[in-house]
């Protein structure tokens, strides 16, 4: 397999992916887009490495969870949506607990 990325387009196809090349540990990233307040401004990236090429899979907002993880929203006392990074990585632990995977933020990894 050649080196890289590839962005993967549903969550379904992501959790496969990690089942079947059974990495040790998959990163999450929290982004905020402050500069707009009028679209969409959490957006949750999930990557895998395996082999020398990056599995990537991002989630935006769809109402008040993330569309496609389904992971909600919180806001805060602006009214802004964001998401809370424990529970992120509460919630990917559990969803891969048979895979016996570990989670890390970008930021605390």
């Amino acid at each position: 397999m050649s080196e890289g990325h590839v962005r993967l387009r549903s969550w379904e196809e992501f959790k496969h992916l990690v089942i079947e090349k059974k990495p040790g540990s998959i990163v999450f990233i929290l982004e905020q887009n402050g500069f707009s307040p009028n679209k969409e401004l959490t957006t949750l990236k999930i990557i895998m490495l395996h082999d020398r090429r990056y599995f990537i899979f991002f989630d935006f907002p769809k109402g008040e969870a993330l569309r496609e993880t389904g992971i909600p929203l919180h806001r805060d006392k602006k009214g802004i949506p964001n998401l809370d990074e424990d529970e992120v990585k509460a919630i990917l632990k559990k969803q891969f607990e048979k895979e016996n995977l570990e989670v890390y933020s970008f930021w605390t990894a």
